[in-house]
Parts: structure tokens; sequence; C-alpha cells
């Protein structure tokens, strides 16, 4: 049976609520500093390969990061609704993509991502930190040739944004705010 006297768990459930709550507040304010949070990200990421180039190990955790952080980067430039799922199921012509709406019964959906903004950063940040947590145990550093590791992410890199970008010409979308309006605060547009 439980050894542990119930006052003494529901402590400790008490202190972990304590502590998620005040994370929680942390993550609420440093929401809207988009660009402080991935200066942050920048600067341990940049930590994070000083420490594996001066340490000369830990490459397979490198590795592993790198492709992560790629795969959450196909995520966040990735539509929600993927548009050649909706093309094959029944759109008009397949070959002029997605369009705005041109009567008043369809719908204008705007761009949506897969991965939203603050999910990628949280995720990254996260991963920046657990790799560097691997890179203070010598049993994470496992001996590897990492040149070839280097050649095959960069490859792996190339094809799939090549493909990710072809994506984005073929359908026609845009995952940045670049070279659009916006009609927010201070705008002249009423």
């Amino acid at each position: 049976m439980n050894s542990e006297p119930p006052e003494e768990a529901n402590a400790f459930w008490a202190q972990k609520s304590a502590l998620e709550q005040r994370f929680q507040i942390i993550l609420d304010r440093v929401t809207p500093h988009t660009t402080e949070r991935w200066v942050f990200t920048a600067v341990a990421l940049l930590i994070y390969f000083i420490r594996v180039i001066f340490a000369q190990g830990w490459y397979i955790v490198t590795y592993a990061l790198g492709i992560y952080l790629l795969n959450l980067l196909l995520a966040f430039l990735q539509p929600k609704f993927d548009p050649s799922l909706e093309m094959d199921m029944g759109a008009d012509s397949a070959e002029d993509g997605p369009m705005l709406p041109t009567r008043s019964d369809e719908e204008f959906r705007p761009f949506v991502r897969r991965l939203p903004e603050f999910k990628f950063w949280y995720s990254a940040t996260k991963a920046i930190v657990i790799a560097f947590w691997c890179t203070l145990f010598r049993a994470f550093d496992i001996p590897v040739f990492w040149p070839i590791l280097l050649i095959y992410f960069c490859v792996l890199f190339a094809i799939t944004m090549k493909r990710q970008i072809r994506h984005m010409i073929k359908y026609r979308y845009i995952p940045f705010n670049i070279g659009k309006k916006s009609y927010g605060k201070g705008s002249s547009f009423k």
C-alpha cells in the first residue's frame, strides 16, 4: 500500500500546482513580446552551439535538435487546412488553386497556421533547453563522424524546403505578413 501520509502527498500536489501556475503567469507575460522571445531563443541556440563546438561532442543530440526544429518550421509554414487535400475533395478547377470568395454564399478563410507562432517558439525553446541539458551527460555523447550528419541535414533541409516552397507557389499562399496591408493601430483607414 501507500506508505506516504496523505498530508505529504497533498502538500506535494499543492506545490506542483503552485509552480505550474507561476510558470503559466510567466508565459502569459512574455506572450506579447514576440521579438524579445525570439532573441532569447536565438541566444540560447547560440550558447548551445558554442557549448557543442568547444566540447567537440554531442553531435547526435545536435542532429536530433536540428531535425526537430526543421519539423517545427515546416508545421509553422503549413496551413492548418491543407489546400491540396481540399482540392482533391471536389473543387471546381484544381489547377486554379484556392480563390477568394466571389459570391456572398462563399466563405473566405484566411491563412491559419498548423502550428501557431507561440507554440513554435515554446517548443523550439524547450527543445534547445533539453538538448543543452543532454550535453551535461557523457552518456549522450555518442561518437559519430559529424561531417556526414551535417551534409545529410543540409541535403534534407534543402529538399524539404524546396518541396514546401513549391507547395506554397502551387496553392498560392504566403505564410508571412510581408507586403500585406495592415489596418491596425495608427492606420488612417476608417
